[in-house]
């Protein structure tokens, strides 16, 4: 069970929960984190001053929402393979000068993301995301997957428990058969699940919203949060631009 926890265990809110970043609208979180990232992307190679200064504005963030680093580390060092193979492979074709702007940019988009995560619980980030505007579709998809995400995994932890109990310890290739049928297994049982679901939900009035019993509001705490990471990196970005 401990191993199928494991792929959910790096979600969640981190640091301090009552800092004023954890308390920003959910809205404001993803354009100022957003902001950090498309500035550091969209700045040409060499301009090294830009991105000191995203760095600067995730490093303030996270001070100020009390992240530490171990998580963030934690949380991003997935990307961290391929960064390095591209970091690796691209002084043999486009030089260092490339391969440096490759691994500074993935690293402040990683770093705005475990930011906004950290910061931000998975339901108030779908909300914003559709305050926003986005397809309805992809925020409802995005939606349900999060909430029975763990559904699943908590069944496939009790699918390796019952073959655990049952002496399954595979030596070799042909012995990994059980294994497949549990995964067709699981599928079958997590479709069934979904359409017992969407039945629920239509028997209770759903029309393709999520009903919100607390609209979102935006403060001028949000306003500022906002124009402060713009007011910086934007003058930043165009004078190095």
């Amino acid at each position: 069970m401990s191993l199928c926890n494991h792929a959910v265990d790096g979600t969640g809110l981190a640091g301090d929960l009552a800092s004023p970043i954890h308390r920003l609208d959910p809205r404001a979180k993803t354009i100022g984190l957003l902001a950090v990232t498309v500035v550091a992307v969209s700045t040409p190679a060499g301009r090294w001053p830009v991105f000191a200064g995203c760095a600067i504005a995730l490093v303030v963030v996270a001070a100020l929402a009390r992240v530490p680093a171990a998580t963030i580390w934690r949380r991003g060092r997935v990307v961290v393979p391929p960064v390095v193979l591209v970091v690796l492979l691209a002084p043999l074709t486009v030089g260092w000068d490339v391969a440096a702007d490759v691994a500074a940019k993935a690293a402040i988009g990683v770093v705005a993301a475990v930011l906004l995560g950290a910061t931000t619980a998975f339901p108030a980030l779908v909300r914003g995301l559709e305050a926003l505007r986005l397809p309805r579709l992809m925020v409802l998809i995005a939606a349900l997957m999060y909430r029975y995400l763990f559904v699943v995994v908590a069944e496939v932890g009790r699918m390796r428990d019952a073959l655990a109990s049952r002496a399954y310890a595979p030596r070799h290739a042909l012995q990994a058969g059980a294994v497949g049928r549990a995964a067709g297994t699981l599928f079958l049982r997590s479709y069934l699940r979904g359409e017992r679901v969407h039945v629920a939900m239509l028997s209770r009035g759903y029309a393709g919203r999520m009903p919100q019993l607390d609209p979102l509001r935006l403060t001028a705490r949000d306003v500022a949060f906002v124009a402060a990471v713009l007011g910086v990196l934007l003058p930043l970005r165009l004078a190095f631009g």
